[in-house]
């Protein structure tokens, strides 16, 4: 049943109604920015205008542009993947969600979903990440938002095209800032605790996590951080991002003087453009992904550095951090391709030379030890993996501890779905439904009753840490804070338990790399 009674909130722009879903309000599509078009584009956000009356936020907002599909998935899996959202695409963006258990007294901890897609695609609409069952479980609220994706979130053009497109390469972020101001100054009146904001997102979600982290505007304006199979240690910098701008201006036919005439584009004609750089960037080493393509561009003003090269932030040193990654990550990436379905041990070594150059059968050797009886594809999943998100991830955890100000809490999460035939088992973005505790609306997870549990432990862990800083609860094993003597690391899966450096042997390949 849907109420509107008492659902009228006052926010610094005006008045917004929202509905009651079976104990829950929810409010969603509210503009915490002006639209960002015409004379808008790639400008920094702008507070939003007032209105009059009271605005209905009961449908979400518009998805960022994007194309369909960027990481090029197979249907079989795309059937199971309802991580997007169904609405329309626009410039038009700049909206947030937010569910919350109650309006009224008690300050909640807020959790401030940011979703995945890389830099270029995805939105805070997923039926994934839909907030209401987080606040069945405790007194919280949940916000998620969209923002400007790929190359109108990302087009460093200021180097070549001057202070008309002064912070261009981080206008996607400056919106997330803008975001998490919002939160600051209205999430009171809509039951939130201001000064207790936890920002979490997954792969994407959780580079863009890294960023905020590193950014001076985003200071004080989240407490605590969760970074979920998302490490950004290194992210472009001016030169990388200025290269983007040109490929993308050259894919337009024009030159760096005529910049100004991309404000006039229609953005259908922007969006093609953001394709083919984007189809060049699928080519490139591996290695230098973050470097290539949409991502935020390092200018030493609104993004200074990093974000977690040569060290972490300085700026949030403060910030408790909980950050983990999955077992399998790379089966949804990889799975399906022809040198993975196809890999013997006497082809593998060609095959991982793109992600290891010279050290290829050095790697391959210490890998097939440490994992006996596995065969050569799951070893060279297991390597691209570990390269890609799970080494960083623990460098972060690293450098993180290194500052000794803040608690930081390693989980792995290793319970392996049983779609299509088992083949994805641990896979990167499986454990989002999990920690919504929202498994009956994600196919991708099966329909084993087992698996709730393991839902509900997972989403108050999240829960735990946004109110405490510590993700530990009476549910799950004693989860003490990382450390390089132990290593202690939460394994999530049908039965939770406590490991100490975990795939140590692994761990250690990557350590000087």
């Amino acid at each position: 049943m849907h109420m509107t009674d008492g659902c009228v909130v006052e926010t610094a722009s005006g008045r917004v109604r929202g509905l009651v879903e079976r104990g829950v309000r929810v409010f969603r599509g509210i503009p915490y920015a002006v639209p960002p078009v015409g004379a808008l584009r790639w400008k920094p956000p702008q507070k939003p205008a007032p209105w009059s009356g009271v605005r209905e936020t009961t449908s979400y907002g518009n998805m960022a542009i994007q194309a369909e599909n960027v990481f090029g998935l197979p249907t079989d899996l795309l059937k199971l993947f309802t991580l997007g959202g169904r609405q329309k695409i626009s410039e038009d963006c700049l909206y947030l969600n937010i569910w919350t258990s109650g309006l009224e007294g008690r300050k909640r901890p807020v959790l401030f979903w940011c979703h995945g897609g890389a830099f270029i695609t995805g939105s805070g609409s997923s039926p994934w990440t839909d907030g209401a069952n987080l606040c069945r479980l405790d007194d919280v609220v949940v916000v998620s938002i969209n923002h400007r994706l790929g190359a109108l979130g990302y087009l460093h053009l200021e180097d070549m095209a001057g202070e008309q497109f002064a912070g261009a390469g981080t206008a996607g972020m400056q919106d997330i800032v803008a975001a998490l101001e919002w939160v600051r100054d209205n999430i009171a009146a809509f039951g939130g605790d201001p000064a207790n904001v936890t920002i979490f997102g997954e792969s994407g979600g959780g580079a863009k996590v890294c960023v905020l982290m590193a950014m001076p505007s985003a200071r004080g304006l989240f407490h605590k951080a969760i970074i979920q199979s998302g490490p950004a240690v290194q992210m472009a910098n001016r030169e990388d991002g200025a290269r983007t701008a040109h490929q993308v201006l050259q894919q337009l036919g024009l030159a760096p003087a005529e910049a100004a005439k991309l404000h006039a584009l229609p953005v259908s004609k922007i969006l093609e453009a953001q394709n083919a750089v984007q189809a060049t960037v699928g080519r490139a080493s591996f290695a230098d992904r973050r470097r290539l393509g949409f991502n935020p561009v390092i200018d030493g003003e609104v993004f200074p550095g990093g974000p977690f090269a040569p060290e972490a932030p300085t700026i949030s040193a403060h910030v408790p951090l909980m950050i983990g990654t999955n077992k399998d990550e790379m089966t949804l990436f990889l799975g399906h391709l022809p040198w993975v379905r196809e890999a013997t041990f006497d082809n593998l070594g060609e095959a991982m030379t793109p992600y290891l150059g010279e050290r290829a059968s050095e790697v391959i050797a210490i890998y097939r030890k440490a994992q006996q009886g596995k065969r050569a594809d799951e070893i060279g999943v297991a390597i691209v993996g570990d390269l890609g998100v799970r080494s960083l991830s623990l460098a972060i955890a690293e450098r993180k501890l290194a500052q000794k100000a803040a608690e930081v809490f390693v989980y792995l999460f290793a319970w392996e779905t049983p779609v299509l035939n088992g083949r994805l088992r641990s896979c990167h973005t499986l454990e989002i439904p999990f920690v919504f505790n929202n498994l009956a609306d994600a196919p991708l997870t099966g329909d084993d009753p087992a698996r709730l549990a393991l839902g509900e432990r997972m989403a108050r862990a999240w829960i735990a840490f946004a109110k405490t800083g510590r993700p530990g609860h009476a549910d799950l094993p004693a989860w003490p804070a990382y450390s390089t003597a132990a290593r202690p690391t939460m394994i999530f899966d049908t039965e939770c338990r406590l490991a100490s450096d975990p795939c140590g042997v692994e761990r250690r390949v990557w350590e000087d790399a």
